[in-house]
């Protein structure tokens, strides 16, 4: 009861500088690994984390359903020396194509691996609601944090799954037992180019999108695609802050999806920081509302007291603080402190 209370307050804003030393949040990262490499670096910001003992990385579930996408997930969990954590995958997913990037996960070397893993293909993974099922059901309840930056397929199908041999539970019920807070990378809060702004991890799945914003038991927060925009990682600091690896996985993706160095949004980043320290200042939080999202995708926002979503804001000040800590955290070498 003390940590749903701590964060609701959280949640709320009420709580912005936080001495309290907690134990490492429980997190599961839902991904579209392999449409843009913002996926990997906040992957590796999550490491970074559970380095320093914020948070533990239970479970990666992949909604591009490409069968070298849970790969290129299991690559970096072997980069950053936690190989075992397990790694979901869609089914009949929205998103076939294999983007410029995964195929690193499938580069031999010298008779093996150039980035050594041990996920061959995603036929060879378990579909994406059953291992949440079965990660939920493990856990302590409302206990969980989900940061989900792909599209909305894995956690609405979640919720229509039914009693199995993990938990008696339906989805729905599970998520409202198990989990405190969604983070989810998606929609557009604020005009980009002076127009409304179709999302793209909504756009790809629009009745997921709709169903999770409409069904999902517990608190949601959204960062939107402004978000990621206001804060980039500076291309100088990608070109020169993984050279502590001769052949660093995500330096290798980054060079793949950009023919030049750019400027790269940093829009799944943003929620994992904000999942994994909501209490350090570096976003606003809207009013309590609900999100919508009309058939072309659009997003809708009404404040309501009694709604169940916020959406991240940030300022001059807090996107300087973000871009610098996020740039920090993603190129952090793996194994801080041997953890």
């Amino acid at each position: 009861m003390f940590e749903l209370g701590l964060s609701m307050f959280i949640l709320l804003g009420v709580i912005e500088e936080g001495p309290l030393s907690l134990p490492p949040v429980p997190l599961v990262y839902d991904t579209d690994m392999g449409n843009d490499v913002d996926d990997g670096f906040a992957l590796g910001v999550i490491h970074a984390l559970q380095s320093r003992g914020e948070c533990e990385l239970l479970a990666v579930t992949v909604t591009k359903d490409h069968e070298l996408a849970g790969p290129f997930v299991d690559v970096l969990n072997t980069f950053y020396g936690r190989g075992d954590v397990p790694v979901g995958v869609v089914r009949n997913g929205a998103e076939p194509k294999q983007g410029k990037f995964l195929g690193l996960a499938a580069e031999v070397k010298d008779g093996d691996y150039r980035f050594p893993h041990t996920l061959a293909s995603g036929k060879q993974a378990p579909e994406a609601t059953l291992l949440l099922r079965k990660v939920l059901a493990s856990q302590e309840d409302h206990s969980m944090i989900i940061v989900q930056v792909g599209f909305s397929t894995n956690m609405a199908r979640l919720l229509d799954t039914e009693a199995d041999g993990h938990s008696p539970l339906s989805g729905r019920d599970l998520v409202a037992r198990k989990v405190r807070i969604l983070s989810v990378m998606a929609g557009a809060f604020e005009p980009f180019n002076g127009k409304p702004h179709r999302e793209y991890n909504v756009v790809m799945d629009i009745p997921a999108a709709q169903k999770l914003a409409r069904e999902w038991p517990t608190p949601i927060v959204y960062s939107g695609f402004e978000i990621g925009i206001k804060t980039r990682l500076p291309k100088e600091g990608i070109k020169q802050d993984f050279d502590y690896c001769s052949d660093h996985p995500m330096a290798a993706a980054y060079r793949l999806y950009n023919d030049d160095y750019r400027d790269q949004p940093s829009w799944d980043l943003t929620s994992v920081l904000w999942a994994v320290r909501p209490d350090r200042g570096y976003f606003g939080l809207s009013p309590r509302g609900r999100v919508s999202y009309d058939e072309k995708g659009y997003t809708s926002w009404t404040e309501d007291p009694a709604g169940n979503h916020q959406y991240l804001t940030v300022d001059e000040k807090q996107t300087e603080r973000v871009k610098e800590a996020l740039a920090m955290l993603a190129s952090e070498p793996p194994h801080l402190c041997g953890n």
